[in-house]
């Protein structure tokens, strides 16, 4: 008897995916194995489980990606400084490539023919999933039901899932719900009254940070130490990568810390408007930066600063796997090992402001700057200096 052809699909256990699920069983007549990557979202195992079983699913994995998705993804990001646009962390963006190549590994393992995810025919995840996907298992088949099915609206979805006896949760019933997407390092939040820019965030949407106005009225003083360019500590404590971003986005959570408005131009060519919360991100990229100041020379800060650009652009467009992203991480971390030291910070009411820079690297030197020491630094040599860069003025 001949086996039957198998489908992975991400599958985040609710409406959306479930309905997916039912359409590849009817549309693809195969066995569809549920694909869940655990990184820090907001996550539900005995209804993913559940949910799925109720739908005949045989084979249910879940894989617990945290400290991965940290440590191999979020701080390598973060050591690049990688902001979208001037105000983007990336949090969604930076996702989607380690699940992408884990739901491959996985569907190598079952030798499934397809894959299948549930991003819209309009957004960026469609593309960085399927840019994974074509990296690690080219002759895999990608299933996209939003670019294919015949359903196109929430009347649709909602009457297939009744049709097929799948739960519709009393949020779902009535108009679009807010499209939410978390992680560990951050919380987006797109659609509704966000989608017209004139329209103020509703602070109901806010998930991981109170509101500057309602944070402490007392700073909160905190010291993260950095080895080899990543974070190990957080007020003298250590931490794995996933518990201690989960340490900082309380400590900044609780001050107003991390919250974004944008509109950004997708790699699809749309403008979108979203809301972003990304608490402990946004003081690791400070107390990084503060902690080069100290510990790199100019030439390897200039060089990672004319990056930047183009590496978030490379991470935001899906192309985390590419030669070229491969090539910029080599410039971001060139020296990452001098990058040793402790940043202290004051969080007070959404603001973050360095205290203080410790360090053992000798790239500062207090001689040399020093208003009161003039011997370990030959100013006449200034004169000749200015001399020789005025003549490229004409040049």
């Amino acid at each position: 008897m001949k086996s039957k052809k198998r489908i992975v699909l991400a599958y985040s256990g609710g409406l959306d995916t479930s309905i997916i699920l039912k359409w590849l069983q009817e549309n693809y007549k195969a066995e569809v194995i549920c694909y869940t990557a655990d990184i820090g979202q907001e996550i539900d195992k005995k209804k993913i489980i559940s949910n799925a079983k109720k739908l005949g699913v045989k084979n249910i994995v879940i894989k617990d990606l945290k400290n991965t998705f940290i440590k191999d993804y979020v701080f390598p990001m973060l050591r690049g400084h990688a902001v979208y646009e001037g105000v983007y962390l990336l949090g969604t963006s930076i996702a989607r490539p380690l699940i992408a190549k884990d739901q491959i590994k996985v569907a190598k393992k079952y030798k499934a023919y397809a894959v299948s995810h549930g991003s819209t025919g309009k957004g960026n995840d469609q593309v960085r999933f399927e840019l994974g996907y074509h990296y690690f298992g080219p002759k895999i088949k990608i299933i996209a039901p939003w670019r294919i099915w015949k359903l196109k609206s929430r009347t649709d979805l909602i009457n297939y899932a009744k049709k097929n006896k799948i739960s519709v949760p009393k949020d779902k019933k009535g108009a679009p719900p807010f499209s939410v997407d978390d992680n560990l390092f951050h919380t987006s939040t797109e659609g509704k009254v966000l989608e017209n820019p004139k329209n103020s965030a509703p602070e109901l949407i806010f998930q991981r940070t109170v509101s500057p106005e309602k944070a402490p009225n007392k700073p909160t003083f905190i010291s993260i130490s950095f080895r080899n360019g990543d974070p190990i500590e957080v007020n003298g404590k250590k931490f794995t990568p996933a518990k201690l971003l989960e340490k900082l986005n309380q400590l900044a959570g609780k001050n107003g810390i991390g919250r974004v408005d944008l509109v950004e131009n997708r790699f699809l060519g749309i403008k979108s408007r979203g809301v972003y919360e990304t608490p402990g991100g946004t003081l690791l990229i400070h107390a990084h930066r503060s902690i080069e100041s100290v510990t790199l020379d100019k030439e390897t800060m200039h060089k990672k600063e004319n990056i930047m650009s183009r590496y978030a652009e490379l991470i935001y467009n899906g192309y985390w796997y590419s030669k070229e992203r491969f090539k910029l991480q080599k410039i971001v971390d060139l020296k990452k090992n001098k990058v040793n030291g402790t940043v202290k910070l004051k969080l007070y009411k959404g603001n973050i402001t360095i205290i203080s820079r410790q360090t053992k690297s000798s790239a500062y030197s207090l001689k040399k700057v020093s208003f009161e020491e003039n011997k370990t630094f030959n100013k006449s040599n200034v004169e000749k200096f200015i001399n020789f860069h005025k003549k490229k003025l004409r040049s």
